[in-house]
């Protein structure tokens, strides 16, 4: 019998912000289908806590520390993956997420400073740029160019959501650099190298545990709102986003590229009526 085509086994992958909530549900997914993972982070502590978790269950995983922000961080990364792994074939730009000071939830957005602005634009919309360029470069630099980019887009790109102006511009802008990238590096490098994203619904991670569940583990009126208006009724998992990633990842997406897929339990196409 052929090997399937979702199977990874053979690739090595690389997830940025991979001990995150999201993050590391896509590492722990990727590994399972037989990618072995590099956990790309600032924080080694955490980087090879997550990378230890993954060999212990099996998996193949080891920490590749670097600030997405530090394109020279991120390019000696890069080199050391090279040097020690010898190609790369897989991104996932999980790294992101919003910044409290930046959300105008209990006050007018005039309010927020630009600076605040500023800091979730580059965390989302730079600190997924960065890395696409540094790991697509040795993508493209393959014999006629080989892997596949996956970056981390969100419901904020698609429709309003109250208090979160600077990460709804960030990941309006994850979309529109999906494209490009999918675009560019098809035309110049072949069919071989893709660009996806994925756009997560709501899901309770660390960042905003505080914004949708109260103390006493309640929800908050925001997320009953979000809930009302999910047609499957509930927060998703972070597990469940690994199945959509694992697809663009593999050859069962050969033929797809600039596409953004909605994992947000009909969120994005509920009127609400």
């Amino acid at each position: 019998m052929s090997a399937s085509p979702f199977g990874l086994a053979g690739r090595v992958a690389v997830v940025t912000g991979g001990y995150g909530v999201i993050g590391g549900a896509i590492a722990s997914g990727l590994a399972r289908a037989g990618a072995a993972v590099a956990i790309l982070g600032r924080r080694r502590d955490a980087a090879e806590a997550k990378a230890k978790g993954i060999r212990d269950g099996g998996g193949d995983a080891f920490a590749l520390i670097a600030d997405v922000l530090d394109e020279a961080q991120v390019r000696s990364a890069r080199d050391e993956l090279i040097e020690s792994r010898g190609h790369v074939d897989i991104l996932v730009n999980a790294a992101g997420g919003n910044v409290a000071r930046a959300r105008s939830d209990d006050r007018p957005v005039f309010d927020v400073p630009l600076d605040a602005f500023d800091e979730v634009l580059r965390l989302n919309l730079h600190g997924s740029l960065i890395p696409a360029l540094a790991f697509g470069e040795a993508m493209g630099g393959r014999g006629g160019g080989s892997g596949s980019i996956v970056n981390i887009s969100s419901m904020a790109a698609r429709r309003v959501l109250s208090g979160v102006l600077g990460y709804s511009v960030a990941k309006a802008g994850i979309e529109s650099l999906t494209s490009w990238l999918a675009v560019e590096l098809a035309r110049r490098y072949g069919d071989g190298l893709r660009v996806n994203a994925v756009a997560p619904g709501f899901f309770v991670t660390e960042q905003n545990r505080a914004v949708l569940v109260k103390a006493d583990g309640s929800h908050t009126e925001r997320a009953r709102a979000i809930i009302a208006h999910t047609p499957m009724g509930r927060f998703g998992r972070p597990e469940e986003v690994v199945g959509a990633v694992q697809w663009l990842c593999s050859d069962a997406a050969s033929f797809v590229t600039g596409a953004v897929i909605p994992v947000d339990g009909g969120f994005s196409v509920a009127s609400g009526v």
